[in-house]
C-alpha cells in the first residue's frame, strides 16, 4: 500500500522497503509491532508529537524499547519545558492517527529530534503514515529527508517490556 511517507521518500529517491502486518487495535506499540515485522525493538523507532508550549511542537523519534525523556528533550530544542501533545489533538497537527504518525508528510514540518542510536544500525523502521505499515530505510537517509537533528533523548537505562503501560 503506497502511504504518504513512502510518496514522500519517492519523491526525494530514497530507496526503502514497505513492511505491512496485522494491526491489534488494542496494542499498538513499538515493541509489538518489531515483532510483527522480524525486527529487534530498539530499530523499531516510534516517532511522538511533544509540545513546548502554545504553537510549540516538536516531533521525537525513540526505540520502540525506550521512554522520551522530557528533559533531554527540552534541553536538545532549547525549550524550557516538553511534553507529549494530548492525544485527542495528535491527528489535527500531524494529519495522523496513533499509531500511524510519521514525519513525511505531516500536515505541518514541525522540527524532528532523533535519538542518537539510530545512527547505529545499516536499517531502521519507522511508521509509513499508517497503522499496519512500516517504513525500512537507512538511518542516514531517514535523517536527511526528515532534515532531523540528533540527540540522547531516552531515559537512561530503561527498556520497557510488552506489558509495560508505556510501551
Amino acid at each position: 500500500m503506497k502511504t504518504n511517507g513512502a510518496r514522500f521518500l519517492e519523491s526525494l529517491g530514497i530507496a526503502f522497503e514497505l513492511r505491512e502486518y496485522e494491526v491489534d487495535p488494542d496494542d499498538l506499540s513499538a515493541i509489538t509491532v518489531a515483532k510483527k515485522i522480524g525486527m529487534p525493538p530498539e530499530q523499531v523507532f516510534k516517532t511522538l508529537i511533544t509540545t513546548g508550549g502554545p504553537d510549540t511542537c516538536v516531533f521525537a523519534v525513540i526505540p520502540g524499547d525506550a521512554e522520551l525523556d522530557f528533559k533531554k528533550l527540552a534541553r536538545a530544542t532549547g525549550l524550557r519545558k516538553a511534553e507529549m501533545v494530548p492525544l485527542k489533538d495528535v491527528q489535527s497537527l500531524t494529519g495522523y492517527i496513533r499509531g500511524g504518525v510519521t514525519v513525511f508528510g505531516a500536515k505541518k514540518a514541525f522540527p524532528v529530534w532523533v535519538d542518537e542510536t539510530a545512527i547505529l544500525f545499516d536499517k531502521i523502521s519507522v511508521s509509513a503514515g499508517t497503522r499496519g505499515t512500516q517504513l525500512i530505510l537507512s538511518p542516514d537517509d531517514y535523517l536527511r529527508a526528515a532534515q532531523a537533528q540528533t540527540a540522547d533523548l531516552t531515559k537512561d537505562s530503561v527498556h520497557l517490556t510488552a506489558g509495560s503501560p508505556h510501551a
